[in-house]
């Protein structure tokens, strides 16, 4: 996957996750393309979302992601 589907992953996690679930969602993101992640700065993919303040909760996402499974 490249940075720009990547971020329209991102964009769209966030845009449709309920007001109080925005956060979350960032969260999910980040553990569920951790791999894909490896390849880019979660700065870069939150930028190009235009989300950049979920930089470090992209990153924090993505290093919790070895450690938990997600559920449906």
């Amino acid at each position: 996957m490249e940075l720009p589907e990547l971020a329209e992953k991102l964009r769209e996690m966030y845009n449709t996750a309920p007001k109080d679930e925005k956060a979350l969602s960032v969260h999910l993101f980040g553990i569920k393309y951790a791999a894909e992640l490896s390849r880019f700065s979660p700065a870069a993919v939150a930028r190009h979302a235009g989300l950049d303040g979920y930089a470090p909760e992209i990153n924090k996402a993505r290093n919790l992601a070895r450690y938990v499974t997600l559920n449906q």
